[in-house]
Parts: C-alpha cells; sequence; structure tokens
C-alpha cells in the first residue's frame, strides 16, 4: 500500500523508476556535473558534504573523486541500493542512510557543506519548500547548494505554454529566486551566487547560500 503523500516525487522512484534514472543521458550528465563543479569551486576540500537526495550516486561520487568527504541521504530503498553499490564500485566508502528531507536525523551543523540536487522542484507548496530548507540549514555548518527551477528560462516558457494549451501540466515546479532567499533568509543564511546550467536557456539552477547567523 502506497502511502498517502502530498507530492509525487516523495515516493516515485520504485526500483524500475530509480534504474531508469541512473542512466541519465551523457550530454546532460556532463553538464549538470560542470554544473556542480562551478558551485564546488571555492569550497574547501576537508569539508564534510551532505549530498541529499543523493539519487544513484552519481554526484556522490563525482565529489568523492575530487576529494570532499561525502554522506548520502535518500528516502527511495531503490535509490540507496544504487548509491551504495555505485559508491562502493568506485572504492568509496561513504556513509549512505535513509533520510527525509523534512525530519532529518542528523545533529545541528553535522556537516560543512549540504546540497541538495534535483529536489526542489518536486516541492508543490511553501509549506514543504520552507520546511525542507530548514532542515538543509539546520545540519549546514557553512554553505547550502540547493539546485531549483527558474522560470525565466526559455524550458519553463514552454512548459507553460504548453500547459496554458490544454497540455499535461508538467509537474516540474519552477521557483523564482526571490521565493528561495526567502526561505533561506529565515534561516540565517545570505546568498553567495546564483549559477545556470545555460542562462534563459535550461531551467535548471544552483544557488549556494552562506551562514551569517
Amino acid at each position: 500500500m502506497q502511502e498517502d503523500v502530498e507530492y509525487r516525487g516523495r515516493v516515485k522512484y520504485d526500483a524500475p523508476t530509480a534504474l531508469a534514472y541512473k542512466e541519465r543521458p551523457p550530454r546532460q550528465h556532463a553538464a549538470e556535473m560542470a554544473l556542480i563543479d562551478k558551485v564546488f569551486r571555492g569550497i574547501p576540500k576537508e569539508h564534510r558534504v551532505l549530498d541529499l537526495p543523493c539519487g544513484a550516486g552519481r554526484v556522490s561520487v563525482h565529489l568523492a573523486k575530487q576529494g570532499f568527504r561525502l554522506s548520502c541521504g535518500d528516502y527511495s530503498d531503490a535509490m540507496l541500493a544504487i548509491t551504495r553499490d555505485h559508491v562502493r564500485e568506485n572504492g568509496f566508502d561513504c556513509p549512505v542512510e535513509k533520510q527525509d528531507i523534512e525530519a532529518l536525523t542528523y545533529a545541528d551543523r553535522q556537516f560543512d557543506t549540504v546540497l541538495c540536487f534535483r529536489l526542489f522542484h518536486h516541492f508543490p507548496n511553501p509549506r514543504i519548500r520552507q520546511q525542507a530548507v530548514s532542515e538543509l540549514c539546520r545540519v549546514a555548518g557553512k554553505y547550502v547548494a540547493l539546485s531549483y527551477f527558474s522560470p525565466l528560462s526559455i524550458t519553463s516558457f514552454k512548459r507553460r505554454l504548453r500547459g496554458s494549451f490544454g497540455g499535461r501540466p508538467s509537474q516540474k515546479l519552477a521557483t523564482p529566486l526571490a521565493e528561495v532567499e526567502g526561505y533561506f533568509r529565515h534561516n540565517g543564511y545570505k546568498l553567495v551566487r546564483d549559477f545556470a546550467r545555460s542562462p534563459l536557456l535550461h531551467t535548471l539552477h544552483v544557488a549556494l547560500f552562506e551562514r551569517v547567523r
């Protein structure tokens, strides 16, 4: 019996879906890892980094290869199994734990940097967005890097246009940067820089926030 949830992204990654997600198109994977590299360029290699959700572990392994100390968390049992295999196959011993982003079991400031990649666009309302950001900020000591989908892009415009002409509404929800900043400001963080995969073309952005109190 499937649990009652507010958004499909919370439970959609069963075994078949997780396996499909693991096989990202090479061009997309390379572009996304290049975006991650831009974000982490100024972050010290000795930082303890939490990758949540870790998905298939591709970001975790990518950062571990650069010398960061990774911990991995995800809500999907199928994704956790894939990540465990992936980090082991690459020779790393990263903790991989089941975690609910709305109620993390980690201690306050347990990590130096927390990365939340390709999840925020699933959140359907401000309550969930604020709760998730509050938990990410709580367990981070210095930085939180959060990906979000910008409404100021050709991709987002096409999705809105398709919906307005009777097409199936997209489940990938765009959020203005000003709204994202508000959630972090509420938790004592300031925006360091907003990074885009391709400004105005692709919708994927990663905003880096720093703790100020």
